[in-house]
């Protein structure tokens, strides 16, 4: 699936010498095709590794995706050039009146901070609203997957004793979801966060279903029984030097970090770690453009219509193993 992005975007040049297929604007006119939309909501202060991040987990399957970038415009970000957010990315006023296939919200590092003293939580929440109406199916990323979580659900967030940090193994839960389709039992990802979830307020509502989880991590993936939500709390589109990367930033801080987890060799972090998650991240999101935007969203994006939440709406065939394994946070 090649993905349509704008033929200056800095992610373009990075992803082409990784022989990643990308489709710029001029070259995308001549296909007569309808392309899946699909819309990030970049939360993250590093904006253009973000999207980068994201946009190479899009790209893999046989069709067009057009990506578009969006960002708050109640909370303006000092990390990144004006010029490149000026240039790519658009507001929720820019982009209300359109719909979506697919979505994406980052996360950001906000696990610490109360929802409603967020910045942008109005806006964020006015943007969750607006996509019942106006997205197929949304893919929310760890503090955006709090947030959602939340927001739709009134699960809140548990503040952990100390960082969940380091690369973890995960079993699947529900092994016949086409969602994991062609991935292993048991897969590693990477966690970099602050909080976790009471599984008791989970396992509470049964328009959610646990898909896969850690005994060290907890829950890995989270999906709403109409297939419209779901909610990832690992990082498997993170860059190999990621984790390294935050654990130096750290370091020099002078914070009371740990060695990430099972992510450098011999846990030496003068060592290259050895990246043990790519297609792990490759098969997820390529799975759910596949078997949960593309399959099932409607060619005419205006007929979209919010679901039920009440746990009524009949979900998806998609047999799984009985049983919801007690994984603490």
């Amino acid at each position: 699936m090649p993905i349509r992005i704008p033929d200056a975007l800095p992610a373009r040049l990075t992803l082409e010498h990784e022989n990643i297929f990308v489709m710029t604007e001029k070259r995308a006119m001549y296909q007569h095709i309808r392309p899946l939309k699909v819309l990030i909501l970049n939360l993250m202060p590093t904006k253009i590794v973000t999207e980068t991040q994201f946009m190479r987990k899009l790209s893999n399957t046989p069709l067009q995706v057009q990506v578009e970038l969006l960002q708050t415009a109640s909370y303006t970000p000092t990390h990144v050039d004006s010029n490149h957010l000026e240039t790519f990315y658009r507001t929720f006023d820019q982009v209300k009146d359109y719909y979506y296939d697919g979505m994406i919200i980052t996360g950001a590092p906000l696990e610490l901070v109360p929802f409603e003293e967020v910045a942008y939580w109005d806006e964020l929440c006015e943007i969750m609203e607006w996509s019942k109406y106006h997205v197929h199916s949304t893919m929310h990323s760890c503090w955006g997957a709090f947030a959602g979580l939340y927001y739709h659900y009134g699960i809140n967030k548990v503040i952990l004793p100390e960082k969940l940090f380091g690369v973890f193994p995960h079993i699947i839960t529900k092994k016949n979801s086409p969602l994991f389709r062609g991935m292993d039992d048991v897969f590693l990802a990477p966690h970099s966060r602050n909080a976790g979830i009471h599984t008791d307020d989970l396992f509470a509502l049964p328009q959610l279903e646990l898909m896969a989880a850690s005994k060290e991590a907890g829950p890995f993936m989270i999906k709403s029984q109409d297939n419209r939500h779901f909610f990832m709390f690992g990082h498997p589109e993170y860059d190999a030097d990621t984790l390294a990367t935050e654990y130096w930033r750290d370091v020099e801080k002078g914070l009371n970090i740990h060695v990430p987890y099972n992510y450098f060799p011999d846990d030496d972090p003068t060592k290259t770690p050895i990246v043990r998650w790519r297609s792990t991240g490759q098969l997820i999101f390529s799975n759910w453009l596949n078997f949960y935007v593309y399959q099932t969203t409607p060619y005419d994006l205006t007929t979209l219509t919010p679901k039920k939440t009440d746990g009524t709406e009949p979900p998806l065939d998609e047999s799984a193993e009985p049983g919801s394994p007690e994984y603490v946070i």
